[in-house]
């Protein structure tokens, strides 16, 4: 079934998909999204005050439905408020929030909704594959995707006994009777990192969540220059990341420490031998620190050369707009958040009787 074929039915997922001046994106995310077979499902195109062509653009698809998110309520972060609107339009079993910058491929739609109800998880979480075309993209993303692999295990994640907890807000995949169960986004309105936000209330109410990276299912290209990139990761890094501070300086010294001594070397101000082994050794570890991601060799070897001091530097612009209440996305300014969502406050109840 397509979604022309199900929009006057009683679909199974509803896929919601905020937007707010996404006309770059959002034509080639649509044309993935209609061509979804094997589940029935509608579209909901959520416009967030676009003052660009993305509401023309939705209005384009004759089996997608456009809604507008309305006045941006006191204390309501705006993302949240447009996947909200999303949720109560909806008329699906599951929802499905994504992002308009996001590429669905063949058959995605009906194997995650198996594989959630397969793992018995209420909430099911891709991180897509990152598409990486300009220079800082190509450095920056891969040791930015490695920490957080890092920080954030998917087994773990997905580990009910542990009180790990994270979600990629480019795919997530909920039941609808969970989502309304620990109070929708509603009860996360001022949360910056909302998906991380819903998915630890999702996993304190004793319910599974999975989440794992799924280049078969899903692909987005997050930021398209430079300032994207700067803005974006200064919304949110110092959110995902405990100890921004110490993470900036232990990258910025793992980095200086291995070109130091390839600089020491080629001038020849060390003699013994070993310092080269030193140098090779250093920046092996480096690369796999940074292989992690799921980049190839050649974006492994631009982080280590230029993207572990470009994520220090944003590391330390993010805790600094943070800490000033001068946190900018898309036209909105953002005052500080009260804590970070990185983690569950409390060891969660395991639930493997419940799923097994």
């Amino acid at each position: 079934m397509t979604a022309t074929e199900t929009i006057a039915g009683s679909p199974t997922v509803s896929v919601i998909i905020p937007a707010r001046n996404e006309e770059a994106t959002l034509g080639s995310c649509l044309e993935s999204l209609v061509a979804q077979t094997g589940v029935a499902f509608e579209i909901i195109v959520v416009d967030d005050h676009s003052t660009d062509r993305t509401h023309e653009i939705a209005q384009s698809f004759s089996a997608v439905r456009v809604i507008n998110a309305g006045p941006l309520p006191s204390n309501w972060i705006g993302k949240n408020n447009a996947v909200a609107t999303g949720a109560r339009a909806a008329r699906g079993e599951w929802l499905l929030f994504t992002d308009a910058d996001t590429i669905h491929l063949p058959g995605s739609l009906a194997a995650a909704l198996k594989e959630a109800k397969e793992n018995g998880a209420e909430l099911l979480s891709y991180s897509p594959e990152q598409i990486a075309a300009s220079f800082w993209e190509m450095a920056t993303l891969p040791v930015v995707f490695a920490e957080l692999a890092r920080q954030y295990p998917p087994a773990k994640v997905s580990d009910p006994a542990s009180p790990i907890v994270a979600a990629n807000g480019q795919y997530i995949l909920i039941c609808r009777e969970t989502y309304e169960a620990v109070g929708g986004h509603a009860s996360i309105a001022t949360d910056i990192l909302e998906d991380v936000a819903l998915a630890r209330a999702v996993k304190t109410s004793g319910r599974k969540i999975r989440f794992r990276y799924a280049p078969t299912a899903v692909r987005t290209r997050m930021y398209r220059n430079y300032r994207q990139l700067r803005d974006g990761w200064t919304k949110n890094l110092v959110l995902l990341f405990p100890n921004p501070g110490w993470l900036a300086a232990k990258t910025l010294l793992m980095w200086a420490f291995t070109w130091t001594v390839l600089f020491l070397v080629i001038a020849r101000a060390v003699k013994p031998w070993w310092w080269s082994t030193v140098f090779v050794g250093a920046f092996s570890y480096l690369v796999m620190r940074t292989r992690r991601a799921n980049f190839d060799s050649a974006r492994s070897l631009l982080a280590v050369s230029f993207g572990m001091p470009m994520f220090a530097f944003l590391l330390l612009r993010s805790k600094r707009a943070h800490a000033k209440g001068n946190v900018t996305w898309k036209g909105r300014t953002y005052g500080p958040e009260d804590k970070p969502v990185n983690e569950l406050k409390h060891p969660v109840p395991t639930t493997a009787g419940r799923f097994s």
